[in-house]
């Protein structure tokens, strides 16, 4: 095995490995963005509990200042172009979930 390809190996593993990992991919920052984008509040208007980091997926809770209750889904992982966060989905409980750019 050459230098070069040792490398690619070598980058391909370390990518491939955290591609994995929402854990360190979706911050708390990002999650508080993205929530406050999808239900259309202000960033202190809720708050984030129950967050399980599962794969390249987080799930987490939200209740509102109002005390509305919804359950979201964030997708995340590490790649050579960066850090990649989707934007988040949020239902209320029993409720199918609503895509927040056409908002159904």
């Amino acid at each position: 095995m050459t230098l070069r390809t040792s490398v690619l190996f070598s980058l391909t593993l370390v990518c491939g490995t955290l591609s994995a990992c929402a854990s360190i991919a979706v911050t708390d920052a990002a999650l508080v963005e993205r929530t406050a984008f999808a239900l259309g509040l202000n960033r202190d208007a809720f708050t984030i509990s129950n967050r399980v980091d599962d794969g390249v997926t987080t799930r987490y809770n939200v209740t509102t200042q109002k005390g509305e209750r919804f359950n979201c889904v964030v997708g995340g992982s590490i790649n050579v172009l960066g850090r990649m966060v989707s934007e988040a989905l949020c239902n209320r409980p029993g409720e199918p979930p609503r895509n927040p750019l056409t908002g159904r």
